[in-house]
């Protein structure tokens, strides 16, 4: 197969590399920005750039250089390796005639207005929400509804862009300012409780891998306050896992996933309830992949590889999984290159690359392990690397 990638980020290398060793040609479409990255060049036939940056690039300007490329090369495969690649990918393969995810089912996985109520329709609890689009409908939310809420971008993926509100004269404020951006909103009641996700595996609809995580400090937290980003697998025995995985199940199912992988938030509140945050049609960010690899010997990026370019007829079939436990921690720092030399534990499997950040993945047979090492890392980062900027409005990475 001729497989198009396209990345507004440097990330899905592992990808890549995957799809070119089952022997399948594998092209890189990116932005210019980004050519000095360290892109598996031995991996790919071609790298195309696009100029500036993905916010600049035109639907049309990138449907005619796609299709210029096509008059040469019949692309069977168009995937985007991150969020917000996603519309990108699925309008070029409407245009295309390429196979995959189409503009509408795709909404599902990247609009979070679509998500919610695509999910409360097929019976999926869901925090309260109102488009923040009539007035009168708006109004009538913050009536019944009591504060704080967040207002939340429709199309930005992590935390990025979302801000906490306290009151309707705040809310109003903050609409005023959105101007004609804001039918792009949604408002949202806040609830406070643990934050997880369910990273899996889908294939023929059914999602045939799937492990439990938590956050240890809520993302939103880590982006707007400051903090240190954590999260580990639960214990397998966890009496929230079977919840999270059902309903994880049933998100899947709501949003047509046909095939591939997915990253899905939940969130519990205090009283014990269950609610659907938001999911995605890739790979969890933050390393989260590294960390899941780490207990379970299963790598998403890989796998997604070989379910792309499974041939018509084929069934997929699982590697072999463990059953460990890992979390992983990341923290942005003072310094460009962070020495970690100091954590020397033998639970450490994989240390963070990456200027002016420090990072760890941690894996052990035992889950009270993982935590204690992940709560004395985080005192320790504190200490010894962590740095803050301010909240931003789309993520960097």
């Amino acid at each position: 197969m001729n497989i198009l990638c396209i990345a507004s980020y440097f990330k899905g290398t592992t990808f890549m590399e995957a799809c070119h060793r089952l022997g399948h040609r594998v092209f890189l479409l990116t932005a210019e920005k980004l050519r000095d990255e360290a892109w598996p060049r031995d991996a790919l036939e071609d790298l195309f750039f696009f100029p500036g940056d993905e916010d600049t690039w035109k639907r049309e300007d990138l449907v005619a250089g796609v299709s210029y490329l096509a008059r040469s090369i019949r692309f069977d495969r168009i995937v985007p390796l991150d969020d917000f690649d996603l519309e990108k990918a699925a309008f070029l393969r409407e245009h295309l005639r390429v196979p995959g995810m189409g503009d509408t089912r795709t909404r599902y996985f990247r609009d979070k207005l679509a998500m919610r109520t695509q999910a409360r329709e097929h019976g999926i609890p869901v925090p309260e929400f109102v488009h923040v689009l009539n007035d009168d409908e708006i109004r009538r939310f913050t009536e019944t509804v009591p504060p704080p809420w967040v207002l939340k971008p429709r199309s930005s993926a992590s935390a990025a862009g979302i801000k906490k509100v306290r009151s309707a004269e705040q809310l109003w404020k903050a609409i005023e300012k959105l101007g004609d951006e804001r039918s792009f909103f949604l408002l949202e009641r806040f609830i406070p409780g643990d934050i997880y996700h369910v990273d899996c595996v889908v294939f023929d609809e059914r999602v045939v891998f799937a492990r439990a995580h938590r956050y240890l400090v809520p993302p939103l937290r880590v982006a707007h306050e400051g903090g240190i980003f954590a999260t580990a697998n639960l214990p397998y025995d966890a009496p929230e896992e079977a919840p999270l995985l059902a309903m994880n199940e049933a998100v899947i199912g709501a949003m047509g996933l046909r095939a591939g992988v997915s990253h899905t938030e939940f969130i519990r509140a205090g009283e014990g309830s269950l609610f659907f945050l938001e999911t995605s049609a890739r790979v969890g960010g933050a390393h989260i992949a590294e960390m899941l690899e780490a207990s379970s010997g299963v790598n998403l990026w890989a796998e997604w590889a070989r379910i792309e370019t499974l041939p018509e007829g084929e069934t997929y079939t699982l590697p072999e999984i463990r059953r460990d436990h890992a979390g992983v921690i990341i923290s942005l720092a003072r310094q460009e290159r962070p020495d970690l030399s100091a954590y020397d534990d033998p639970e450490i499997v994989w240390r963070m690359e990456k200027p002016f950040h420090a990072g760890l993945i941690v894996c052990a047979p035992d889950h009270d392990r993982v935590q204690a090492l992940l709560h004395s890392y985080i005192e320790r980062f504190y200490r010894d690397f962590f740095a803050t900027a301010p909240a931003l409005d789309k993520p960097n990475s």
